[in-house]
């Protein structure tokens, strides 16, 4: 545990907020390079602050497939510091947990792919195919200069991915208890309801959008888009804001604006709910504009030589037979899932990522190692 521990704690100690590296892939491919991994940095951004990304490859002499360990060293804002019991840039060990930003989204299992990846090569350099780590700090912003830049790169100069697992926290109650073998997409709106500002006294001289509105989105709110299928659930409308308003209380607005986002099951497409969108208020006669986001498309990797070995390798560490998932938000594993055929989340407890007090339990952080490094040994026998 020693090793994967002390690199676990000198990557939280790098306040990483994305989309900043601070010198984590750095210090990743210092230890990589002696080991003989091709590390390349590839920036992608505007000059002054672009996104950094690492591509590291260690080749064995002999065929096999493109195995890739990928993750973000990026973190999340700390929030509140005054509400954190301990620094959350410094490492901090409290009853078997070990504290600090990033500790489980995602620099544990960024640091167990590393050290994973180090034994392997160790003890088996003459391994099969090759052995990559791909690693992003533009995981937990706006997405658009990391993974899938590299991604892209990679395509461009005729790279074959043939299985990659995601570090994602996965875990719900026990490390080894779910795997996801796929994710929704995400597809949100900004939708502007023009009316006719005017006094609340005479509304006959004044259009409220607000009013118009709401027929409108109650159809939209109480739609099924779908039933789902044996690996997704139903596809589902959420409102996250609404703004309408002048803030006086005798004033009808001259608009409403309304932001919402599907998370869509392989049973829909952007353009199938898009339609449907348009649809409902070209029924409701409203006057509108709306802007889409295309945030990602769902991905799906059926149960395979990947999702098999990874699930033995947690079996023999943890005694625990994981549960596939496409549950939960998105992750880069949608960029990857383009260009690689079999594409698996897998890592610790995440019941703190994002929070305060964000952190890992000790005695996950060798298993998780060694789960990585057995599914490697497999793949790249």
């Amino acid at each position: 545990m020693a090793e994967t521990l002390r690199l676990l704690e000198a990557l939280i100690a790098r306040p990483s907020v994305t989309p900043r590296d601070e010198g984590c892939q750095a210090l990743v491919a210092e230890r990589l390079r002696p080991l003989g991994f091709s590390c390349e940095t590839l920036l992608f951004g505007p000059d002054d602050g672009p996104v950094t990304n690492l591509w590291a490859v260690h080749r064995g002499p002999r065929p096999g497939p493109t195995v890739v360990l990928a993750g973000h060293t990026d973190v999340v804002p700390t929030g509140p510091l005054e509400q954190w019991r301990s620094d959350p840039f410094v490492p901090s060990h409290r009853d078997g947990k070990l504290y600090g930003r990033g500790a489980a989204d995602m620099k544990t299992s960024i640091a167990a792919m590393v050290v994973a990846a180090e034994e392997l090569v160790r003890a088996r350099p003459d391994h099969a195919g090759a052995l990559a780590l791909l690693f992003t700090s533009d995981e937990e912003g706006p997405s658009v200069d990391g993974t899938v830049r590299v991604v892209q790169a990679l395509q461009a100069r005729g790279e074959r991915l043939d299985c990659t697992i995601v570090g994602e926290p996965t875990s719900v109650e026990r490390l080894g208890d779910m795997v996801k073998n796929g994710r929704r997409g995400t597809l949100s709106g900004k939708l502007t309801v023009k009316g006719i500002q005017g006094h609340v006294a005479y509304p006959q001289l004044a259009r409220n959008p607000i009013h118009q509105l709401a027929p409108a989105l109650a159809e939209l709110v109480s739609a099924t888009w779908d039933a789902g299928n044996a690996y997704f659930p139903a596809t589902t409308f959420q409102v996250s804001n609404i703004h309408g308003g002048t803030g006086a209380g005798n004033v009808i607005p001259g608009h409403v604006v309304v932001d919402f986002n599907f998370r869509f099951s392989t049973e829909s497409t952007p353009a199938s709910l898009q339609r449907r969108v348009v649809e409902a208020l070209y029924k409701h006669d409203l006057e509108y504009d709306l802007a889409w986001v295309l945030g990602g498309e769902p991905f799906l990797t059926t149960p395979g030589s990947l999702s098999e070995a990874l699930a033995e390798a947690i079996r023999v560490e943890t005694g625990v037979t994981p549960t596939l998932s496409t549950t939960g938000g998105t992750s880069d594993g949608r960029f990857i899932a383009k260009v690689c055929p079999q594409v698996v989340e897998f890592g610790p407890v995440n019941a703190s990522i994002h929070k305060i007090d964000e952190h890992v339990a000790v005695v996950d952080i060798e298993p998780l190692k060694n789960i990585y490094r057995r599914t490697l040994e497999t793949l790249l026998a």
